[in-house]
């Protein structure tokens, strides 16, 4: 069978915005098709599928600004709690 999936995750020294990193990464089959880095700010892909992936949401501003919210709305609010 074939097995695909996405990760959401926070990397951070400290609660404040400017140190926290939000990552959405895609796989398929255990390898890394496509990668969202709120430091880079826009979709990077790293297989062939991936590139097409990256391509077509970096051309979607909307998509792009929910996605750098992640960074506040989701690793922000998640390190406050813990």
């Amino acid at each position: 069978g074939y097995l695909e999936y996405a990760v959401n995750r926070c990397v951070f020294n400290s609660s404040d915005l400017n140190d926290i990193e939000f990552i959405y990464s895609t796989y398929f089959n255990k390898i890394e098709d496509v990668r969202f880095s709120s430091k880079v700010g826009k979709f990077v892909g790293y297989t062939e599928p991936g590139l097409m992936y990256a391509k077509n949401w970096n051309k979607d501003a909307s998509y792009l600004v929910q996605m750098k919210a992640q960074k506040e709305t989701y690793c922000k609010h998640n390190i406050d709690i813990d």
